[in-house]
């Protein structure tokens, strides 16, 4: 019986606990949590946004060239007689550069003009007859013709012979030159190249989306890869149509180069000016979160983190321009954010913005 009688206390006393422990366990989760236990905030950088002046350029890559270039050569064939220019210096237009060896031609341009004189006569007797009607007219005609023929063929001649000195066509610095004195030349052979560096052309391409705001007369300023200055141009050509390739359009500015420190040929980093804001929202790179559509930020709000979906424009080397989304006086998150999610508490860390132009 004392066995009995030990179960069954045995059983009763768990049955009381087990009742008290829920009892215990239902009264705790009705119970207000302890400071400890609330959701501490997350601690961000962020700052405010405040509108800017921002002027959007484009960086664009072109190349140098020479506003005239060409490469001398001889119009006829001959041993070069004379060369009258020292290599890398000034020339002028029209200055003789060399001379081909004219015996030939001159031989040939006497021999021409003494059968011009000959039919020059043989023309005027024949005239003369044909005046008395001694000839026909058939008969005059032919002499007539043998006569502009030794005209004709004796300008020839001293076209030829006035190739035999060449000139320069326009002012520049003529290069390096790959012939010599006695060297037989023909209209094939190199003789040197004549630059005109006194301007510059900059030749570069824009992607088509921005093809309407630019026009002829628009100011730009470009660098070389071997300086530091910054130079001025204009834009005096555009082609008239995009290339499909590369779905760019291909244009022209002018630049001066007085002092000589420009060389054809060379990398040109082009800054183009598209327009002037002054109103612009700049907001850090890294505070843009990239997602499927688009860009989103997270926004302060009541001390909460808030994301706010927005469209962006150009940019500069660390901060972007937002076109919608944000307004004046959003407080942004700007570091620390990749861990937020919607109602996360913050507390933020001011900073200062920065201001830049778009590159």
């Amino acid at each position: 019986m004392k066995t009995k009688y030990i179960v069954y206390s045995v059983l009763l006393i768990g049955i009381i606990a087990l009742i008290v422990y829920r009892v215990n366990a239902n009264s705790e989760i009705g119970e207000p949590k302890s400071s400890s236990e609330i959701t501490t905030a997350t601690t961000v950088k962020g700052l405010v946004l405040y509108p800017q002046k921002f002027n959007d350029n484009i960086s664009l890559s072109g190349t140098v060239e020479a506003n005239e270039q060409i490469e001398i050569r001889s119009e006829v064939s001959g041993v070069v007689e004379s060369i009258n220019f020292q290599e890398g210096a000034k020339v002028a237009q029209g200055q003789v550069l060399f001379k081909v060896n004219d015996i030939e031609l001159q031989a040939q341009l006497s021999k021409v003009q003494t059968a011009q004189k000959l039919a020059s006569e043989n023309e005027r007797r024949a005239k003369l007859l044909l005046e008395k009607q001694a000839i026909s007219q058939e008969e005059y005609d032919i002499v007539s013709a043998d006569f502009q023929s030794a005209s004709a063929e004796s300008q020839l001649i001293k076209a030829q012979l006035s190739k035999t000195i060449v000139r320069a066509p326009f002012s520049g610095t003529i290069g390096l030159r790959s012939i010599s004195k006695g060297t037989y030349v023909t209209p094939i052979t190199p003789i040197a190249k004549l630059v005109n560096t006194s301007k510059l052309k900059i030749t570069f391409s824009i992607p088509e989306k921005y093809a309407s705001q630019v026009t002829v007369g628009s100011k730009l300023t470009f660098t070389t890869s071997d300086s530091t200055a910054e130079y001025e141009a204009e834009v005096y050509a555009i082609e008239p149509e995009v290339e499909i390739a590369t779905r760019t359009l291909k244009m022209r500015a002018i630049a001066e180069n007085r002092e000589g420190k420009l060389y054809p040929g060379t990398y040109a980093n082009v800054m183009l000016p598209l327009e002037s804001i002054d109103d612009a929202l700049m907001v850090p790179s890294e505070s843009l979160i990239p997602v499927q559509n688009g860009k989103r930020i997270f926004i302060s709000d009541h001390g909460l983190a808030k994301e706010i979906d927005v469209k962006i424009g150009a940019r500069t080397g660390n901060e972007v321009r937002v076109l919608t989304g944000l307004k004046a006086g959003d407080t942004i998150l700007t570091y620390g954010v990749m861990a937020l999610k919607n109602g996360t508490p913050v507390n933020i860390d001011l900073e200062q913005p920065e201001k830049h132009f778009a590159e």
